[in-house]
């Protein structure tokens, strides 16, 4: 049960400043008044976003992974990007790592069948002339790919791990879907995901990468995941973010500390706590007070669990899949967390 707030203080700074910096320690006083009680000081903290300093070694600790991979991987045509919650910056110390997609560019997976679905009803598709005029160029000049592409994600899979091994004492080659490093120098952890590109219909429409799906290579099963979008999952969460005055990201961050802070193991991923928090409709608290934040997400939780078919709906933050139709033990955990949230609710209560 979650109920010494000044031991959970500790616990957060410690987190939130791991490396015992005494500018970002003021900083992080300076934004408590002296009359918050423990358990605000804690909601607020919970909220807050982790100091720009310890955000940019993070940043700094993949681009370090990022310029080793491209030096020994010239001439393999690989592409870089970053992906997650630091991208968001909704990142927690102590339950976040920094996430690098390498995409092999030898090929791309595409829509052909649904783009030419399109094409034999084009009237009755709602696209524009103009889309339609894109989609019949894109029919047009598609080739197949000749090449065995789990071979080429086996040699991209083969080369991230050599090059890391090479670089990173601490190197876990085993994971399935990516190759985990610890930069002792920097104290930070860096994921390195094999993946390929999808150019889905949206893609093929406005070439814009916020609509190219990832296909992540997973080296356990010897294949691609499902589809997602995780640029456009990016883009939603800062977009709307910025709507109301960077509450979303205060209400991800706080389940984010709840979960990781609670005497409980309780299972639930940024992919979950996400879709929770964006699913709220922004007119619930695009000018909440922080503390009164706390009740609106024991309450949406607590509704989502008592209404299973509205749960089964909740879909992913780019809307690309349902969060607990395929897991639902993560219901359970959900419950978890929700308890947790009322259990601080009531401590405000208290203190009042």
């Amino acid at each position: 049960m979650m109920n010494d707030y000044s031991n959970l203080i500790r616990r957060i700074e410690d987190r939130y400043n791991p490396d015992q910096n005494s500018i970002v320690e003021q900083r992080m006083f300076t934004n408590l008044s002296d009359v918050d009680r423990d358990v605000a000081k804690y909601v607020k903290m919970a909220m807050s976003a982790v100091d720009e300093h310890y955000t940019a070694t993070t940043k700094e600790a993949g681009e370090r992974v990022k310029k080793h991979l491209a030096d020994g991987q010239q001439g393999m045509n690989i592409t870089y990007r970053y992906q997650g919650s630091v991208m968001t910056n909704t990142h927690i110390r102590g339950a976040s790592d920094i996430d690098l997609l390498t995409f092999t560019n030898k090929f791309e997976s595409t829509e052909i069948q649904k783009v030419r679905e399109i094409l034999k009803e084009p009237y009755q598709s709602g696209y524009s002339y103009s889309d339609l005029a894109k989609l019949r160029n894109f029919d047009n000049s598609f080739t197949s790919y000749q090449g065995n592409y789990l071979q080429d994600l086996r040699d991209l899979r083969a080369s991230n791990e050599t090059i890391m091994r090479y670089w990173y004492e601490e190197c876990d080659i085993h994971k399935a879907k990516a190759v985990h490093i610890f930069n002792k120098d920097l104290k930070r952890d860096v994921d390195i995901v094999t993946a390929s590109w999808l150019d889905s219909v949206a893609y093929v429409l406005n070439s814009d990468e916020r609509y190219r799906g990832v296909e992540i290579y997973n080296k356990k099963t010897d294949s691609t995941e499902t589809p997602s979008y995780p640029f456009l999952a990016i883009d939603n969460i800062n977009t709307r973010s910025s709507y109301t005055k960077g509450r979303l990201k205060q209400m991800i961050r706080f389940l984010k500390n709840v979960r990781t802070d609670a005497d409980a193991n309780i299972e639930l991923t940024s992919f979950e706590i996400n879709a929770i928090c964006y699913s709220i409709p922004t007119e619930r608290y695009s000018s909440m007070y922080y503390l009164d934040m706390v009740h609106l997400l024991w309450h949406y939780m607590y509704n989502l669990l008592n209404d299973e078919q509205r749960l089964l709906q909740l879909k992913s933050v780019d809307g690309t899949e349902y969060v607990f139709q395929k897991n639902r033990d993560r219901i359970a955990e959900l419950r978890k967390l929700k308890d947790e949230v009322w259990r601080i609710y009531q401590g405000i209560g208290n203190s009042k």
